[in-house]
């Protein structure tokens, strides 16, 4: 349940400024791209719902994952935050050491079935107010923890390959999507691929300048009075219910959601075909209408022809023709 909060209110009080596709971005695509992704990758059964979704629907997901959930209660002191208490998060960590290797499992799994992993740094803080030390400090805790979560919670049985693999994470996304300069120049120095914090007008082509590529989640027509909203689960639970659970009205929140997203979907394949995007959380906020919306957008727009429903790495490779291993 943890997302934009700040970019939320800013959005609802019409005083967000969001950005246009700028110059230097990749021609668009023949295909229509949807990239469907979730921040903080944390429920065990949440991974497994979303692994069967793909199965299901063919679809390929990026998780942002939060590395503070690779850390148990006995390990949680290996993490500090920028200006922050060694084992403070705003997230949490994992509940025990099975809990942790529950999720290294269905990472490992997901990796090898094509999904993308990607970062969303550790404990969930706002660094909009971070220097670029502190923001290559975060991106540092991330690689260290994870790299080293199997042996740092004496989980035994550590995939043959699984530090090469963290090593080819290069993609992020900002908590509360929350963003400054020095965190744009702490990406380009540690090495990532790719941002997809921003927020923009209607779906736009990523950006691409400074060895950068920049995504953007687009606000999209919503509701009844058609009111624009950032394509993201948490960002509707506010519009819907102001934050507070009302699964007595699921099936309502779940269709709103549908529509909305099937709406914009339908304006990009029958026009410019410009890729669209939409985050989720393993959450399950009113009653699960959210998933549930999801689940049924994805099942009807990812087999149907000329639709890519990747990874930001798959649409880097492909139709930006960047070169990504991993």
């Amino acid at each position: 349940m943890h997302c934009a909060l700040r970019v939320i209110v800013l959005l609802l009080s019409g005083v967000l400024c969001v950005k246009a596709a700028g110059a230097g971005e990749p021609a668009k695509p023949s295909k229509q791209v949807v990239l469907i992704s979730f921040d903080g990758a944390h429920a065990l059964a949440q991974w497994e719902r979303s692994r069967a979704l793909s199965r299901n629907s063919g679809a390929r997901f990026t998780y942002f994952v939060s590395c503070t959930y690779l850390l148990s209660p006995e390990t949680s002191h290996l993490y500090r935050g920028p200006g922050k208490a060694a084992g403070k998060s705003n997230v949490g960590f994992a509940k025990s050491r099975d809990e942790v290797a529950g999720r290294l499992r269905q990472i490992w799994a997901a990796r090898r079935e094509g999904h993308e992993i990607a970062s969303h740094g550790c404990g969930h803080f706002d660094g909009k107010g971070w220097s670029e030390a502190d923001w290559l400090a975060e991106h540092s805790a991330f690689s260290d923890i994870v790299s080293n979560a199997w042996s740092a919670n004496r989980i035994p049985y550590e995939p043959d390959g699984w530090k090469a693999f963290v090593s080819t994470i290069t993609g992020f996304r900002a908590p509360y999507l929350s963003t400054n300069e020095a965190m744009y120049q702490a990406l380009r120095d540690s090495g990532f691929h790719y941002d997809a914090s921003g927020v923009t007008r209607g779906p736009a082509m990523p950006e691409a300048g400074g060895g950068l590529y920049r995504f953007s989640l687009p606000s999209i027509p919503e509701g009844p009075h058609g009111r624009r909203i950032i394509a993201m689960d948490y960002n509707l639970y506010v519009r819907h219910s102001a934050g507070l659970e009302r699964p007595s009205e699921a099936d309502v929140f779940s269709a709103r959601t549908y529509d909305a997203l099937m709406a914009a979907f339908n304006r990009q394949y029958s026009g410019s075909r410009t890729p669209l995007s939409a985050g989720f959380h393993f959450t399950l906020m009113n009653g699960g209408a959210y998933w549930d919306a999801l689940e049924r957008f994805a099942g009807d727009v990812c087999g149907k022809p000329d639709v890519a429903c990747i990874t930001h790495r798959d649409y880097l490779r492909d139709f930006a023709g960047e070169a990504i291993g991993g």
